[in-house]
């Protein structure tokens, strides 16, 4: 079992930055990748950023040079960065953690609201 704890949601003008974090705790193994999905209004859950434990990073392409994601191994956290934040992102953002080769997140954090307006 593990439980994701998330943090740094809020709303944000757009251009301007955020970062979320999520602390795990439970199975070391099933932290293999770490890393953020997302869901707006509407639409399906779309996979943001992963990191595995061995700092191999992914995006989608939308966020590429604006979002960077980050872990700290020691303290079973994950980040993320977000800068010029644009309206179309705005969602709930979930925190998640798979084990090594497997296809699907194993566990989720409860979710935390980002919303981009003036």
């Amino acid at each position: 079992q593990v439980q994701l704890v998330e943090s740094g949601g809020g709303l944000v003008q757009p251009g301007g930055s955020l970062r979320l974090s999520c602390v795990a705790s439970g199975s070391i193994l099933s932290m293999y990748v770490m890393g953020w999905y997302r869901q707006a209004p509407g639409k399906q859950r779309e996979l943001v950023a992963s990191i595995t434990r061995d700092n191999i990073r992914d995006y989608v392409d939308s966020v590429k040079g604006r979002f960077t994601i980050s872990r700290d191994n020691a303290k079973n956290t994950v980040y993320l960065q977000m800068t010029s934040l644009r309206p179309d992102d705005t969602a709930v953002y979930y925190c998640f953690t798979k084990r090594y080769g497997v296809s699907r997140p194993d566990y989720w954090g409860q979710g935390t609201q980002i919303t981009v307006s003036s």
